[in-house]
């Protein structure tokens, strides 16, 4: 049982009883420097005149518990997640936690950006501590309406129970009192192995929500006297508009209106022609005979071949190194066994199942926004700037998100919006199309990586150095320091082989681009992972060990030996059969810690299959294993996609891929069976939405290595051609 005495105080808890009415309203204050540490919140206080009050629980006279969520749901669980947690410490029955969108407020809420599987892993502690405290002052609240001592007193499902007496409170009858009362100075929260709740596969509550219909998405919502718009944009990314012809699209019925527009990319602003309609389709028709000649001029135009091509050179050159220990180089001249290999992954568009939509509402004084957003805080900071408007004049409201993976935490598509809004002065939805989605990105960047290796006479890694070329996210603004360097090189490497590796060189050399690029889910460690653990396959193949005890003898820490063990375990590593292919991975990402192994064999003809994906997280502390495995699948059938299935190839300048004809997607026949593990310790919470990816290709190309001697370097590849 964990007992907290410090920092939980009045400074600590926000109390609102006495201004929310018939309730007990409690919440956490974050501060706009984004430290979780907090400051007293005393709504009468002078001090704090003006500061606008979060709220994470309300409980009604009713008993109703409402959370108010800052953070989205775009199909990782957020709104499951969240209300068994507040659930178990606050002894409620899960039926009774509602849950509503917070809108967006970075002063209240922190940062709300959904991203790097944050949610649970930088909250749980605040929200067990938050409802237990609610706990506690209703507990308190019936031990004076009693006059009992309030160590005879527990909660339960939603009462207050007298243990001597059986007599009982609902909740809603002690929230007047509670409201009352001060939050109490010490908290002991649950030990893990008398949760209930926790750690309990539970069905999804907003499942039904979304096969009945009755969730709102972006584009289910609808405003009074609300506009459509499509957007006519630069395929080549850059430009400005030379000119357009309206003559025909303004013959379309239902066009209303027709004028240039800026979206605001990175701190580019480029330019597109809007079709503002009373309906879509007038809006998509009216686009299709809208004709707009670009003004292209400094804009050199890019192949995936030039784009390789001098990614490829850039790597012979000089790289800025930020990582290193010992002295790779000498090491390397003088080894007796060494390997070099290069490795390719491509760009890849987000493809999120529902695409991008947005409404606005622009008025003289104020701006309102709805739709899929996984960042409101953003988008509230962003418009504010443009619009030149107070902060509290922007609001942003979230809806289910149909898929995210980093696209819908960009604020170019409200932009957009707003400044169309602005334009007819009323409420607009700009709905992008597939193609649009598809092709305008921004994108995951596609890298190459040159990994050299060199190993002892024992057979472990001597000297092991990695060189990454490709776009930086982190300096796409016209105002960034291009010459900072991408520290992602390692993201996804297993911390434990820093230690067991005497030399090492991590190094990039960023390639400048106009091509837009962005957060793909687990980001680069998406990409790196491909590289990094087929090159530690190719090494431990080299050194004449099994690729399972390779990563074993370089992963020291009892943590990662436990997953190893479990992962051979479960996968029967050991006693793979005559003409199966057996390959592993094993990545670290956004604290997590993921094992999976790849079965492969030949088909009647020859080619190879996928048989089954055994898959082991170290996820530390959690909360529905349900939502754990649903989320290391969902993972792995979107790291097949990119191993074998799609790619954003470009031409001109352009995009070549611009619908699931041609970027297609893994049908439900390309997924082998997976089987997936959570490992039981008592580690801090880590990420869950995003770690199963990265280990799935090299894992599958290991064993497909394993079974044909086969080594593939460049993704994608299409399994017939093996």
């Amino acid at each position: 049982m964990e007992t907290i005495n410090k920092n939980l105080s009045r400074r600590n808890f926000i109390k609102l009883g006495g201004l929310s009415g018939a309730a007990l309203t409690l919440g956490l204050y974050f501060p706009a420097s984004g430290k979780d540490t907090v400051g007293i919140i005393t709504p009468e206080s002078e001090e704090n005149l003006g500061i606008d009050l979060n709220a994470w629980i309300s409980i009604d006279t009713t008993g109703k518990v409402t959370i108010t969520n800052h953070r989205a749901e775009m199909g990782q669980g957020s709104f499951q997640s969240v209300p068994q947690i507040i659930a178990e410490e606050l002894e409620v029955d899960l039926n009774k936690v509602h849950i509503i969108f917070a809108q967006g407020n970075n002063k209240k809420y922190g940062s709300q950006v959904t991203g790097g599987s944050s949610t649970i892993r930088g909250n749980y502690q605040k929200l067990l501590r938050l409802s237990a405290t609610a706990r506690e002052m209703l507990i308190e609240a019936a031990s004076k309406k009693w006059g009992v001592a309030k160590s005879e007193c527990y909660a339960e499902n939603g009462f207050v129970i007298h243990k001597p007496s059986g007599k009982k409170f609902g909740y809603g009858e002690l929230v007047e009192e509670a409201s009352k009362l001060e939050p109490p100075k010490e908290i002991a929260l649950k030990d893990p192995k008398n949760y209930k709740i926790l750690r309990k596969s539970m069905p999804r509550q907003d499942t039904p929500l979304k096969t009945n219909g009755t969730a709102i998405f972006g584009l289910d919502k609808k405003l009074p006297g609300m506009l459509y718009a499509m957007v006519e944009r630069n395929p080549r990314f850059v430009g400005k508009v030379k000119s357009f012809d309206d003559t025909e699209t303004k013959k379309v019925p239902g066009v209303k209106h027709v004028f240039k527009v800026t979206r605001d990319t990175f701190g580019n602003m480029f330019e597109g022609v809007a079709v503002v309609a009373d309906n879509t389709w007038a809006a998509m028709q009216g686009r299709k005979v809208l004709k707009v000649e670009w003004d292209d001029s400094g804009f050199t135009y890019h192949s995936t071949e030039q784009l390789y091509t001098k990614m490829k050179e850039q790597l012979k050159g000089d790289v800025i190194s930020f990582k290193t220990k010992g002295n790779f180089n000498a090491a390397f001249t003088k080894a007796e066994k060494k390997l070099e290999a290069l490795y390719e992954t491509p760009y890849e568009s987000h493809s999120c199942m529902e695409p991008l939509n947005c409404i606005a509402n622009v008025t003289a004084d104020a701006c309102e926004i709805w739709g899929p957003i996984q960042a409101p805080d953003w988008v509230q900071g962003n418009l504010a700037g443009a619009l030149k408007l107070p902060m509290d004049k922007v609001v942003v409201n979230m809806t289910f998100l149909g898929g995210g993976f980093g696209r819908k935490a960009f604020t170019d598509y409200p932009f957009e919006a707003a400044m169309i809004s602005k334009e007819i002065k009323g409420p607009v939805q700009v709905i992008w199309s597939r193609e649009d989605d598809t092709t305008l990105g921004p994108f995951r960047p596609g890298m190459v990586y040159q990994c050299k290796g060199a190993l002892s006479k024992g057979g472990s890694i001597a000297a092991f150095e990695t060189k990454m070329a490709g776009q930086n996210m982190s300096t796409q603004n016209p105002n960034a320091d291009k010459s900072n360097y991408n520290n992602s090189t390692t993201e996804g490497l297993l911390e434990p082989y820093f230690d067991s590796i005497p030399h090492y060189s991590f190094g990039d050399t960023p390639l400048e681009s106009p091509i837009p690029v962005m957060w793909w889910r687990s980001v680069y460690a998406s990409t790196n992972a491909f590289a990094l653990e087929s090159f530690l396959d190719e090494m431990a193949l080299a050194a004449g060990k099994d690729p399972m005890d390779f990563r074993k003898q370089h992963a020291g820490e009892p943590r990662y030996q436990d997953l190893i063990k479990k992962l051979e375990e479960v996968s029967g590593w050991k006693k793979r059969g005559k003409n199966e292919g057996y390959g592993v991975a094993i990545t670290e990402c956004f604290t997590s810690i993921v094992g999976e192994v790849v079965k492969v064999s030949k088909k009647a003809d020859g080619k190879v299959k996928i048989d089954k994906v055994w898959a082991v997280m170290d996820c530390g502390w959690y909360v529905n294993p349900d939502i754990i495995r649903a989320q290391v699948e969902g993972s792995i059938v979107m790291a097949l996609g990119a191993a074998v299935k799609h790619a954003t190839h470009f031409v001109d300048g352009k995009a070549v891929e611009k619908n699931f004809n041609t970027y297609q997607m893994p049908r439900i026949t390309d997924i082998p069976e997976i089987e997936v593990h959570i490992m039981d310790n008592d580690e801090k919470a880590g990420g869950v939405g995003e770690p199963g990816l990265p280990p799935f290709t090299p894992a599958l190309t290991n064993a497909i290595c394993d079974l044909t001697g086969k080594r593939i370097r460049v993704l994608p590849f299409n399994l017939e051609d093996i």
